[in-house]
């Protein structure tokens, strides 16, 4: 099995049309599908040609409170920010004029060794990086760990350690693998769900 991408993050929100205007109107991503009833929408934007955005939209959703991205937080807590990758430097100090340009709070430059970055937030309050590779350090290719207390875990290595979780014993037969209508599929597919 290999991983394409994230094929979707799926974030909220209470204002659909604002979200829009920043995603796809300042930032360039396409929006590429829209899901929609009474009192729901679910909207996707293009990242690359294999990662895609979505929005819910629900009533009552109000921004959360900007947050300083990796500030540590207590009790309970899921998301920090998600970074986007972008192909050239330059292209940072364009997202950065945009931001600006639109009346967003935008950080300086900052150089994690492996990659620079700026940080702002969406109009949901969403935390975002964006973030350039430094050239000649591939971390994919060439895995890293500068951690001075790494865990034994963190030890075994950049690859899958096989070995930890259970091994398959059943798996589902083709002759029982269905797949079920759901959000959308009405308007794709004219399949109800």
């Amino acid at each position: 099995m290999k991983f394409n991408g994230v094929n979707h993050l799926a974030m909220a929100t209470g204002d659909m049309d604002k979200t829009i205007r920043f995603w796809r109107d300042l930032l360039g991503m396409r929006l590429v599908a829209g899901l929609g009833s009474r009192g729901y929408r679910h909207y996707f934007f293009q990242i690359s040609d294999t990662d895609l955005l979505a929005f819910f939209e629900w009533t009552g959703v109000k921004p959360v409170p900007n947050k300083v991205h990796g500030q540590p937080v207590t009790g309970p807590f899921i998301f920090d920010h998600v970074s986007f990758g972008v192909e050239e430097e330059d292209d940072l100090w364009e997202l950065k004029d945009r931001l600006e340009a639109a009346g967003c709070l935008v950080s300086d430059m900052i150089d994690h060794g492996f990659i620079h970055s700026i940080y702002a937030h969406d109009p949901n309050g969403i935390p975002i990086e964006f973030s350039h590779n430094v050239q000649g350090i591939d971390i994919r290719n060439h895995p890293q760990m500068r951690d001075e207390s790494v865990s034994k875990i963190t030890q075994e290595g950049a690859e899958t350690n096989t070995g930890v979780w259970p091994k398959v014993t059943k798996r589902t037969p083709v002759s029982e693998r269905a797949v079920y209508p759901g959000a959308g599929s009405e308007l794709f597919q004219g399949k109800k769900g």
